[in-house]
This record gives C-alpha cells, structure tokens and sequence, in this order.
C-alpha cells in the first residue's frame, strides 16, 4: 500500500473490464481515453458482490448519477469481482436495477493497489472513492474499512466544488458547501474575516 497513488499526484494511467448496465454489455475502460474526453473519473470501490452493504452504496450512488453526470464525471464502481460476476449481481439485486453507471472489475487487484484499497489478506478491496480530474490529476479521497457505508451526497458535493473550482481557481469552498453557495477568496483581506464574507 505504501506505493500507492497519493492526493495532488498524477495517477498513473490504468484499464478495465467493465460491465455497462445500460448496454447490458462489457466494455473496456482506460483513464487515459477518459483525459482525452475531458472527463472527470469517479472510481467507488467496494469489497464484493453479493454482499451487504455494498449494494446499499452502489444504490446510493445511482440516486446521484445523473447529476455527477451533469458534473462531467464517468462514475465506475470497482471490486475484485469479474466483469461477469457484476452482471448476475445487476439482474438480481433489486437494489441495482437503477444503476446506469460503469461497473469494473479488477480481478488481479492491480487498479485497487493503485489507490491503496486492497487489502493482501482478503484479496478485497476496502471502501475506497477517489475523484480524477480531466488533467489526471488525484483531487480527492476517502477510504472506509468494510463495516461502514459511505454518502453519495457528500460524494457529489465534492465533485461539484471540485467541478467548480477547476474553472474558479482563485476561489476556495467552505465546510458544507452545495452549489450556488458563496464561496471564499483567499488573501489578506479575509485572514480573521471568514464569517463576515460568508455572511
């Protein structure tokens, strides 16, 4: 874990199998063709199918698709499960039958030692969702150990800030902000002056 990718860095560029519920079809994805197109990568990674909380998440996630979508993201949910596996698991849980996003596969747990989820005794990878931005760049992480489930609304608070101040650079977004809220700008004149500029 200790070689893995870090936030700020540029993440080196990965690919694969992926099953597309909307297709009903697998596929191929590489982050590399994601920069081309100026995407933003979401990557959610999970321990397994046919679990618990993991289907609670992924539904979660899709009661959001459509605005990180909206954001400009590519969301891809990843576990070590194969790309097949990701199938039966779609047309059987009630709870994913709403999902529209890319579902990857990463068998080997090579993509998942990128970002430092996987976890060598299992052979799983940990809750782990990491925000890529358009230039390739890692901007955001959160790893959570199996036992809790993460939002999907703090996820897309992040990805709309971060969304935001890739065209806003000077500015800065406070604790709990949602789009459309006032924002920061740091300099001299707000040290000690917060709370009067966000009044």
């Amino acid at each position: 874990m200790s070689d893995s990718i870090s936030v700020g860095q540029q993440v080196p560029d990965f690919e694969m199998d992926v099953f597309d519920p909307v297709r009903g079809d697998f596929a191929k994805i590489a982050l590399l063709n994601l920069k081309q197109q100026k995407k933003w990568t979401v990557l959610i990674f999970y321990p397994a199918d046919y679990t618990f909380v993991c289907p609670t998440e992924l539904a979660d996630v899709a009661t959001v698709q459509d605005d990180l979508a909206k954001a400009g993201a590519t969301v891809i949910s990843v576990s070590t499960d194969t790309q097949f596996v990701h199938l039966a698991w779609q047309r059987e849980e009630k709870l994913l039958k709403g999902i529209k996003y890319l579902m990857g596969s990463d068998p080997t747990g090579k993509v998942s030692r990128l970002f430092g989820v996987y976890d060598e005794n299992s052979g799983l990878a940990l809750r782990g969702t990491f925000i890529i931005n358009p230039e390739g760049k890692l901007i955001a992480s959160e790893i959570n150990f199996y036992n809790v489930g993460r939002s999907a609304a703090e996820l897309l608070r992040k990805m709309q800030a971060n969304a935001y101040l890739m065209t806003h650079p000077a500015e800065a977004c406070p604790a709990n902000w949602s789009q459309g809220e006032k924002t920061l700008t740091p300099g001299k004149g707000l040290v000690g002056r917060v709370a009067e500029a966000l009044s």
